[in-house]
């Protein structure tokens, strides 16, 4: 990139997941390339697609997109990545998630062929990323940094709930309580995140929801009075996991307890940016017990247990744990089942057939009553 080839096209392709880590990618980029004239453009859903050509037209050095509108401009032939030189692919394991693993292979073969391909995810133990590396990668490195050292200036607590109300009491405590400049509260889905988002705003929090059916300008209102300081949570689903790089945010509550270690570390890795010190706090019932006990297995660390006087729960964790961290299951009583008789099966032979009745009606000795016909006066009987 140091070496000057103003009759090139883009040099450099990055491939992101999320809108709003296109925004950061690019936020990064300019102050990189600040005073040596690298020009570069977004490629993202939610602006005009003839916009976005005409950017493409002035031949940046860098384009930084998303898999899903960089497919559409290849198709109408608007973007030109023959010239590329380098080739990123930031988050690969959740562009796999989201369903772009066709468009990302497809994409790299727009490319020159020499180009240097780079692999980058603060996770890579996804099943499909493998196999995506064998399709665009040669004889890669593989760089590995340990994720526990990553977390040491997070303090990770739990605290143990009894449902979804006692966990909205224990977010409004905790956002009225703790001290904090900037919160984000995960939860698992977009109805969650908006129920929740009106129990705090009736509480007096300045909060706003971010999930996937915001649309994009919206989207960019919130991040930008979040940043200003105007609302100071969010409340947000994993879509907003990665991508979100926002200075002072030193506190992250989980709502609902990741789906897995990985997740759990793009989480938690929104506080304690830049070696700063962060708290994440974890809301676990009865039902979450056994999946945070696997992310701790993951990570290696043991979450410090918290308790709120206030409003404690009367769960308490389970009584028995296996060497494995996980709860001990109850046994369950066998049921006797009470074998019911075979129904009576009638013969084959006489499936199908119509009974032929009886010629003589059986009476049992008492013969129906008959009526009396009339007599007529010639047949009547006369008196001698």
């Amino acid at each position: 990139m140091s070496e000057g080839k103003p009759k090139a096209g883009a040099r450099m392709l990055i491939m992101v997941p999320t809108r709003e880590l296109a925004l950061q990618v690019k936020k990064d980029c300019e102050a990189l390339c600040q005073f040596s004239g690298i020009k570069s453009v977004i490629i993202r859903g939610g602006q005009e697609f003839q916009y976005q050509a005409s950017l493409l037209r002035r031949a940046p050095e860098v384009i930084i997109a998303t898999p899903g509108r960089l497919t559409e401009h290849l198709e109408k032939q608007t973007a030109d990545l023959s010239d590329v030189e380098f080739v990123v692919l930031d988050e690969c394991d959740r562009m796999l998630d989201m369903g772009f693993r066709d468009e990302v292979i497809e994409i790299t073969k727009h490319c020159t062929g020499n180009h240097q391909s780079l692999l980058l995810s603060a996770t890579l133990k996804h099943k499909g990323v493998a196999q995506v590396a064998q399709s665009i990668l040669q004889d890669p490195q593989s760089i590995k940094v340990k994720t526990e050292n990553l977390q040491e200036n997070i303090q990770q607590q739990i605290i143990f709930s009894d449902g979804v109300k006692h966990k909205e009491k224990l977010v409004a405590w905790l956002l009225e309580n703790e001290t904090f400049e900037k919160a984000i509260v995960f939860t698992k889905t977009r109805a969650q995140a908006v129920e929740l988002t009106n129990v705090l705003r009736y509480n007096k929090v300045k909060v706003n929801s971010l999930h996937g059916e915001v649309e994009q300008d919206i989207r960019n209102k919130i991040m930008a009075k979040f940043r200003e300081g105007a609302v100071n949570v969010i409340v947000a689903t994993d879509l907003a996991a990665r991508g979100l790089d926002v200075d002072g945010v030193d506190l992250v509550v989980n709502f609902d307890v990741a789906q897995s270690g990985d997740e759990h570390v793009h989480r938690v890795g929104r506080t304690g940016r830049a070696g700063q010190s962060g708290l994440a706090i974890s809301l676990v019932t009865t039902h979450d017990y056994n999946l945070m006990s696997s992310i701790e297995r993951y990570l290696k660390v043991k979450f410090e247990r918290r308790v709120i006087d206030p409003i404690k729960s009367s769960y308490n964790g389970p009584k028995n744990v296996k060497a494995s961290g996980k709860a001990v299951g109850s046994k369950k009583k066998k049921e006797v089942k009470t074998v019911k008789p075979a129904p009576k099966k009638r013969h084959n032979k006489d499936v199908g057939k119509r009974r032929v009745p009886a010629n003589k009606i059986e009476t049992g000795g008492f013969a129906p009553l008959k009526k009396k016909k009339p007599v007529s006066p010639s047949e009547a009987p006369t008196e001698e």
